[in-house]
């Protein structure tokens, strides 16, 4: 069974909208990242708390907290960063979730990953070590710009990582923005085996905004079928990144994020994969 949920934050800025939107489109989980223009990582503890019961009044949950962790440069210091992580965590627990997406760190100033594995893997096993200490998973995603941009550096990090609180999640578009073949390139070349989240874009190399899943290069019409013979279970998130992408997030309006959760439905249904 598939598991929908959505940066809802894309819909709207406040959280009732957000729900509205989501509950047009029978989706009842958000991947919370920011609400009310706020990032989840600077929410207070009774901010975080007072949106916690205006989604369980409505019957929704929190999926996973999308947190900015690990996109600062490789030459910035991690004292800070490590200090939002821990409040990263005391978030999740208020929220109700033991998922927190990370990235894995620009390239120090002037662009150059040469030589950046040992700094990479060094910050990354602060995280999991916090992270054990504190009870939550952490979420690798890969991103275009960050050091976990490439196949073979995704399958370093999760191989060398991944346990029961490091997990990967495979993200089809920004496969593409970093011209690597999304199916062909990363997914049978060994991260279909270490793909434990799904974030749901598509994209075309070049162009200003994503699409639709199926409407790209994001190869959804050989992902989706291989799923259905995996029998894979878990979640995906919709992240539509349709009218703005920028570094921390993205937006698509109600209107573009419903034809965006609608196709991907359409897709799921086509090729006979259950989803809730």
């Amino acid at each position: 069974m598939i598991t929908l949920s959505a940066f809802a934050d894309e819909a709207a800025a406040d959280l009732a909208t957000q729900m509205d939107v989501l509950e047009s489109v029978r989706v009842r989980a958000i991947d919370v990242r920011n609400i009310d223009g706020k990032n989840v990582s600077t929410f207070t503890d009774e901010q975080a708390a007072a949106y916690r019961r205006q989604m369980d009044d409505r019957g929704f949950r929190t999926a996973c907290i999308g947190s900015p962790i690990g996109k600062i440069r490789l030459d910035e210091p991690m004292g800070p960063h490590m200090e939002a992580l821990a409040r990263c965590i005391e978030i999740a627990h208020i929220m109700g979730t033991p998922y927190i997406r990370i990235f894995s760190f620009f390239a120090p100033q002037g662009g150059d990953f040469t030589g950046a594995r040992r700094e990479v893997f060094d910050r990354l096993s602060m995280m999991l070590h916090a992270a054990k200490a504190g009870g939550v998973i952490l979420l690798h995603e890969n991103e275009y710009d960050v050091y976990g941009r490439a196949t073979a550096e995704c399958l370093d990090i999760l191989k060398t990582f991944g346990c029961e609180q490091f997990k990967g999640i495979f993200d089809p578009a920004n496969f593409v923005l970093g011209d690597v073949k999304p199916y062909d390139d990363a997914w049978t070349q060994g991260l279909a085996e270490l793909t434990f989240w799904f974030h749901i874009k598509d994209a075309v190399k070049g162009e200003k905004h994503c699409c639709p899943a199926g409407q790209g290069q994001g190869q959804f019409d050989k992902l989706l079928p291989d799923l259905k013979r995996r029998r894979w279970s878990g979640t995906m998130t919709i992240e539509p990144h349709m009218a703005a992408a920028g570094t921390y997030g993205g937006y698509s309006g109600a209107d573009l994020f419903r034809v965006a959760v609608t196709t991907l439905q359409k897709l799921l249904d086509e090729n006979e994969l259950d989803w809730q």
